[in-house]
């Protein structure tokens, strides 16, 4: 029954966690014939290798047979890889032996009788040695290839079902077919209950267990009439008891679980009862076990509906919905629900190898069609995800980009595959669509595994549940839950469990680089050894640092250093034994390392030039954290001292991060490396016919009075310049701690002021003379400019005066005749 493991395959995942005890089982359940010393029995293998080609090349050969045969040859390969392994270090202890005499000579030359004997015994218990392991070898790639070919055999065959073509399910004339189909099954099936009544022992086992019977029929209808109502009653009083919002979530989650092992186990109790009365014969028997899943498949889905779609308004809903369109989901995830109960009964009642093709085209037809129009509206509620305003705020995250794609997919898969089967794909259709509901439900539970855990990790730490944000471990730990799905999503899509199996099988086998075997137990111990290595280097670090190094006399940055190299030492350590721990020979790779160093030393000639800088910095520290520095225009603290790059916090309180190369290759003024002393010079300007002396002694008075300024040297005045406006001078001081340098500044100069106040010494400021070369145009009685005229406008003006007086000279003229 096809459905019934469709539904049922969450609980096939059990196979990807018990994949290396299975496959151990394989190997050593029906271990292939070996001879007298524990070596394969070559000679029984190759016999048995021809049986399985003979086979192969048969065409009539069936699935069951060729599922065996592979799991022999599962047998037979795992006995070949492990002869593989065998006397390895013996193999490579001679290589070195041979290695110790040197070279062999060279054509026409000779050697030692000495070490050409003992060369030639060595050689020959080499060849020995090596010889299980080469046809150990071969025998294995013949077996892995077998193993390849049937799986392709059955890859096809399976490719082919899905593509035949059957009677069209609308076609009228198949429904005859179906009709007949399902009044036969039925007529048999009411024949077996009537030949059951009529048995004596039938009868008499019917009433034996009838007590039994009816208990278990009254316990189950008692659970489904009433289970779900106490279910929530017993979470509300649990969750009445008290505690964080946190702790009831979780609280609420596992119980919610009981929404689907209350009622199944009820349906499980039913079925039971129905198989104790005898009555149902092989029909009733296949019908149970349609009703067990029917009520798994229904039961899932509700639940699967109220966690998708909750009924209370919630931050931590996977969907943002509305309550109008929640309550639209649950009762779509309750008909698919019903949809697939139906189909789980009908197949179990209907077995498709029991009937033609024409009638199970038409048997599932009405499902698939039903099923699709659910999944069809299932995808648009998925597609409108957060296009509602629901009131609450929430992060764009991935999965709310993921969702809408997902409900496009599913509303195709919901047009497409009722389509499939009305042409004639109806396997193609079953294929499409109900393990497309199915990891609906798959996703479902991954959702609520993570938020579980999530929750789990908020109680465990005592997180702020108001913060949105997954800290690393739990994300991390839903990376690995996702992991963890592929496998089941594999078997839900059709991915046979043996190709699983064989998958494992490679990852166990590892892959080679040169004569190096890497495999999962390899990284397994890497990773392992080199995480103990770090714990243990950074404890060392921490004892450092809290405990021996402060009881020294190393300066701060001295610390900083040795604690860095420590954990630098230490890691580069922990990398090289877990290396040699997990067995990884790293001399094949030198050819390919030298020639990858050249392309990535060009490449990455900056990052080494800085780490080399960082570790100088480290050794030599010229420059320390809380040093005053100042390189290439950037003056500041330096905050820390990493093997790439140092961090300076300006005094605008910013950071720079410099490379650690500018510091070793530029010029760097550190003001406080070895000492705070420095000096500060303040320039100071007085009027021209000032007494100079006496300005000079104010001056030394208030440098020598300045706490912070050193008595030897002591504070110098001095007459600089005679500047264009004022009398130059300098004071000058070394400060104990050069870090107060601005504020020692700024006192000093409020006493200068203040002094000079007092002493009546004037303070110039810059004078100019302006001299004007035309002062008239400033004065009031100067008469406007003159109105330019355009040169045009005025030869019209011309113009026009000549024509008047033209006209004026002919009329003189007239009244002189």
């Amino acid at each position: 029954m096809q459905m019934i493991k469709t539904l049922l395959l969450a609980l096939i995942c059990a196979t990807y966690f018990v994949a290396p005890a299975m496959v151990q089982a394989q190997s050593t359940a029906q271990a292939p014939a070996q001879s007298a010393n524990g070596a394969p029995d070559y000679e029984a293998w190759r016999s048995f290798a021809q049986n399985a080609e003979a086979l192969l090349d048969r065409p009539g050969a069936s699935n069951e047979e060729l599922a065996e045969l592979r799991g022999e040859l599962v047998n037979f390969r795992a006995r070949f890889l492990a002869v593989q392994n065998a006397d390895q270090s013996r193999i490579v202890s001679l290589r070195e032996q041979i290695a110790a005499l040197g070279p062999p000579p060279e054509e026409g030359a000779t050697e030692a009788a000495e070490i050409s004997e003992r060369r030639a015994e060595l050689s020959e218990q080499l060849t020995v040695l090596q010889a299980p392991g080469i046809a150990a070898q071969e025998a294995f790639r013949r077996a892995d290839g077998l193993i390849r070919q049937i799986d392709i055999t059955l890859r096809e065959r399976d490719a082919e079902a899905l593509l035949s073509l059957w009677p069209s399910p609308v076609n009228p004339v198949n429904w005859v077919l179906a009709a007949d189909a399902v009044w036969g099954t039925t007529f048999t099936f009411a024949t077996q209950i009537i030949g059951a009544t009529e048995d004596p022992a039938r009868m008499r086992e019917f009433r034996s267990n009838l007590p039994v019977s009816l208990v278990l029929l009254l316990f189950s209808g008692f659970v489904l009439w009433r289970g779900r109502e106490w279910i929530e009653k017993v979470v509300s009083r649990l969750l009445d008891a008290g505690g964080s919002r946190r702790s009831k979530r979780v609280l609420a989650r596992l119980m919610s679980l009981a929404q689907i092992i209350v009622p199944v186990t009820a349906v499980f109790a039913l079925t039971f009862a129905l198989e104790l009365t005898s009555l149902f014969g092989n029909i009733g028997s296949e019908l149970a076990v349609g009703l067990a899943a029917a009520g798994f498949a229904y039961f899932t889905s509700r639940w699967a509906g109220r966690q998708i779609f909750p009924i209370i308004d919630s931050k931590s809903a996977a969907l943002n919905l509305p309550q109008g369109r929640r309550r639209e989901g649950r009762f779509w995830a309750n008909l698919i629900g019903a949809a697939l109960a139906f189909h789980a009964i009908l197949i179990a009642f209907l077995p498709p190898q029991n009937q033609s093709d024409a009638a199970n085209a038409v048997i599932v037809f009405p499902v698939l069609a039903f099923s699709g129009i659910i999944l069809f509206r299932i995808g648009m509620l998925l597609n409108q995800h957060n296009r509602h305003d629901t009131g609450m705020t929430r992060e764009n995250r991935f999965f709310d980009r993921l969702v809408p794609v997902l409900g496009k997919v599913v509303m195709a898969v919901g047009i497409g595959a009722p389509l499939f089967a009305a042409i004639g794909y109806v396997q193609a259709a079953q294929a499409l669509l109900f393990p497309t509901i199915v990891s609906l439900g798959v996703i479902v539970v991954l959702l609520f595994l993570m938020d579980l855990q999530e929750d789990v990790f908020g109680i465990l730490t005592k997180c702020d549940e108001e913060v949105t944000d997954t800290p690393l471990i739990p994300s991390l730990v839903n990376f690995a839950l996702v992991i963890v799905s592929l496998p089941v999503f594999a078997l839900i899509w059709g991915v046979r469990p043996t190709e699983l199996l064989e998958f494992w099988q490679m990852l166990r086998e590892g892959f080679r680089i040169g004569e190096t075997r890497i495999s999962p137990a390899n990284i397994l111990s890497f990773v392992i050894v080199f995480s103990i290595g770090y714990v243990i280097t950074r404890m060392i670090q921490g004892a450092l640092e809290s405990s021996v190094l402060p009881k020294t006399k190393i300066d701060k940055g001295g610390q900083k250093a040795i604690k860095s190299g420590t954990g630098y030492v230490g890691i580069f350590i922990a990398a090289l034994v877990a290396i040699s721990t997990a067995g990884i020979d790293l001399s094949g790779l030198a050819i390919v390392a030298g020639a990858l160093s050249v392309g990535i030393g060009f490449g990455l000639q900056n990052i080494v030039s800085n780490f080399i800088s960082g570790v100088i910095l480290l050794i030599e520290r010229p420059v320390a954290e809380g040093d005053w520095i100042e390189v290439g225009g950037t003056m500041g603290t330096v905050r820390s001292i990493s093997v790439r790059s140092t961090v300076i916090e300006t005094f605008d309180r910013t950071d720079v991060i410099v490379p650690n190369a500018d510091l070793i290759s530029g010029t760097v003024t550190n003001w406080t490396r070895y000492n705070s002393l420095g000096r500060i010079i303040i320039p100071v300007g007085v009027a021209y016919g000032s007494d100079s002396r006496k300005v000079a002694r104010i001056l030394q008075e208030i440098g020598e009075n300045e706490p912070l300024a050193l008595i030897d040297p002591k504070p110098q005045v001095h007459f600089v310049n005679f500047g264009a406006d004022a009398l130059e001078f300098e004071l000058r001081l070394v400060l104990s701690d050069v870090s107060f340098g601005l504020s020692v500044r700024t006192e000093l100069r409020h006493q200068i002021t203040e002094r000079f106040r007092a002493e009546g010494i004037e303070i110039p400021f810059a004078q100019r003379d302006i001299w004007l070369r035309n002062p008239e145009a400033l004065r009031a009685d100067v008469p406007p400019p003159r109105e330019i005229v355009p040169e045009r406008e005025v030869q019209r003006t011309e113009m026009r005066r000549n024509e008047i007086e033209a006209d004026g000279d002919s009329g003189t003229g007239d009244d002189a005749r």
